[in-house]
């Protein structure tokens, strides 16, 4: 065979991969079992193929496929089952979460894989602060958005001596820390915390320790049905009569299972919610139907992140990550989840975010109807200026 002749087939070679690469294949890799499985689960799957239908079931000319894994909240597994997909199942994108252990581990992977990563439900503010990458995506909010929300209202209205009960965790340790930076930087004080594993049953002993420290606030860092079920608690050890309680992150579902009488007049901060507009009412019927509950801001979140993807994807032509990477970071995300958001140079989604009091049974007009708007907080107040970012990856 002649020099040009190799170099030829050696083209066409070339050419035949990536176009077998342009295939996407999008991955979600989430808590499908265990206390954050209601956060995205099942339902953020049924999301993933909503947004897939109406982006038209196809991009490239080629039919989008869909892998699912249950990371069981294991960093180890997550990271395992990503660089498998990553390896041998050509995958182009990667969603999921719930939990910022399990993120930083796929996280840590992505910067060799290059996979664009869409964080979704990982509240942990490192994510695009010191431990960011090219390729992760922040989708949704963080722990400096929550504390910048909830921290500063309830600090303004008088809550000014705290004691956190925080997941043992990256989660956690980061929630605390912002809201502990919140109410020492607007002049309240922190008179202890404790640290309680993932997935407790009983929180007895350390709401004992709560009670103990007179502190004003009680600072649930915590999330999932660990939120749910200390909140349940302190309800009915009476510690909600003389603390207050403040939600460092609580979703839709959470106050589902509580019930309004526990959970009534809790400040939150949220990224969306399914009765903001037209909009989101008009998606969240369509997800009721198929899920028979309504959306949770993860939920929501998964939607808008897979057809801001494919659009991406169907703008740069090809599936190649940095060229995927680049569009993304060009786009406006206009879509019934936001109306302004722009994803930074170190991954972040700014954007909307919302401080919600819950309702009273009297105000709640019925199941779902749980949330009332406080106040709308611009992308910079809620996750901060670019340039206080810690990213490698942000020019100073």
């Amino acid at each position: 065979m002649s020099c040009a002749a190799a170099a030829l087939c050696a083209l066409l070679a070339a050419g035949a991969a990536q176009a077998a690469s342009d295939k996407v294949v999008i991955g979600d890799i989430d808590d499908m079992s265990g206390v954050y499985a209601d956060v995205i689960g099942a339902g953020g799957i049924e999301a993933i193929k909503m947004a897939i239908a109406d982006f038209g079931g196809a991009v490239l000319g080629k039919p989008i496929d869909i892998l699912i894994a249950d990371h069981q909240n294991k960093p180890d597994i997550g990271q395992q089952k990503f660089r498998e997909w990553a390896d041998t199942a050509g995958l182009t994108m990667l969603l999921g979460g719930s939990n910022t252990g399990v993120s930083l581990a796929m996280a840590s992977a992505d910067k060799e894989k290059h996979v664009p990563f869409f964080a979704i439900g990982a509240a942990g503010g490192s994510l695009t602060g010191k431990d960011c990458n090219a390729y992760t995506i922040h989708y949704g909010y963080d722990t400096t958005a929550l504390a910048n929300g909830t921290a500063k209202t309830i600090l303004a209205d008088g809550g000014k001596s705290w004691f956190f009960l925080t997941a043992d965790y990256a989660f956690g340790t980061q929630l605390e820390k912002g809201a502990s930076d919140v109410v020492k930087a607007g002049g309240g004080n922190v008179v202890g915390d404790v640290r309680v594993p993932l997935g407790t049953s009983d929180f007895a002993s350390y709401l004992l320790q709560a009670q103990g420290s007179g502190a004003q606030v009680l600072g649930l860092a915590n999330a999932g049905t660990d939120f749910s079920n200390s909140l349940k608690a302190a309800a009915e050890f009476g510690l909600t009569k003389s603390m207050k309680p403040a939600a460092l992150l609580v979703f839709l579902s959470d106050i589902h299972a509580i019930g309004l009488d526990i959970a009534q007049g809790l400040i939150l901060t949220d990224g969306w919610y399914w009765d903001l507009n037209d909009q989101t009412r008009a998606f969240s019927k369509r997800f009721y139907d198929k899920v028979k509950k309504e959306p949770t801001m993860p939920q929501a979140a998964v939607y808008s992140a897979t057809l801001t993807y494919l659009k991406a994807v169907k703008a740069a032509g090809t599936t190649d990550a940095d060229k995927v990477m680049d569009e993304l970071h060009k786009t406006k995300v206009d879509d019934m989840f936001t109306q302004n958001g722009t994803i930074r140079p170190d991954g972040l989604l700014e954007h909307d975010m919302y401080i919600m009091q819950v309702k009273t049974p009297t105000e709640s007009k019925g199941d779902w109807d749980y949330y009332k708007l406080i106040k709308t907080m611009s992308g910079e107040e809620a996750f901060g200026k670019l340039a206080a970012s810690a990213c490698p990856l942000v020019k100073k």
